[in-house]
């Protein structure tokens, strides 16, 4: 078991949805919390409605997935405000709703800077640190389509698939350096990740899709990835029915290809 008690531990994406979650649950806890994301209102409203006690332990951090350039600077950043960044979850990035044929490439291009080579960038530049001091825990939350691909999010699919592929290989390469690796995939999550989902032409689809808002709460899901990096899981997966797609698809691949062509997405 590793506590996140003392810890000091980075959450990108965390002025919203399942970031912020994570942000209410740590607070309870005595866990030194830099919190990022591109909205530093919304980053002080959030540790606003934390306690008092929780506020002193809880620096801010602007942070934009998408200017690579900035992100070792921001990393430098983030290591100067409590001497060290022990754990970061990567809680920050963005969804796509559109068809395969009528998606231009370059939505195709900013899925992959924002939810995976951001990712990359942070977590390559943290290691030299976390290796310094003996190790380090890495965070990645991915999603169920990370695991299996679904229609209409064929670019968001592309890159929760290539972090599996870069974390697995990170988590035998840097073993012996005692550097964790917990992947978290989720399912649906009532956040306004659908919300905020790109379109074919790369606008805000500004509607949440009818799965998404039936799934469990940021809090719940949270909860849930806290205690997953607490037992030092390597994979978790969570949701509703949905994670049992990723059992179907492992042992009756044929049965699942028929479901998930019909399944409703949105």
């Amino acid at each position: 078991m590793t506590k996140l008690t003392d810890k000091v531990v980075w959450i990108t994406g965390a002025s919203s949805g399942i970031g912020e979650g994570i942000v209410k649950n740590l607070a309870v806890r005595n866990v030194k919390m830099i919190i990022s994301s591109r909205r530093e209102e919304a980053l002080l409203e959030v540790a606003n409605a934390c306690a008092e006690e929780a506020r002193k332990n809880i620096k801010i951090l602007p942070l934009d997935l998408g200017q690579p350039d900035t992100l070792d600077q921001k990393v430098q950043d983030a290591e100067s405000l409590f001497g060290r960044v022990d754990v970061v979850i990567h809680s920050g990035g963005i969804s796509q709703r559109s068809k395969i044929l009528d998606t231009n490439i370059d939505v195709y291009r900013r899925l992959m800077e924002i939810d995976y080579f951001s990712t990359v960038i942070l977590t390559k530049a943290l290691l030299p640190g976390m290796i310094s001091r003996g190790g380090g825990h890495i965070v990645p939350i991915t999603s169920l389509t990370g695991i299996f691909g679904s229609p209409w999010r064929s670019g968001y699919a592309a890159a929760k698939h290539a972090l599996h592929g870069f974390y697995d290989s990170l988590r035998a390469e840097l073993y012996d350096e005692n550097i964790k690796v917990t992947i978290i995939a989720p399912g649906f999550v009532k956040t306004n990740v659908s919300v905020n989902s790109l379109d074919s032409a790369g606008n805000k689809i500004n509607e949440m899709d009818d799965a998404q808002s039936k799934g469990m709460s940021a809090d719940q899901c949270a909860a849930k990835i806290v205690k997953a990096i607490e037992a030092n899981r390597l994979e978790e997966v969570m949701g509703g029915k949905e994670v049992l797609g990723v059992y179907i698809k492992r042992f009756f691949p044929s049965i699942f290809a028929n479901i998930i062509r019909k399944a409703k997405v949105r």
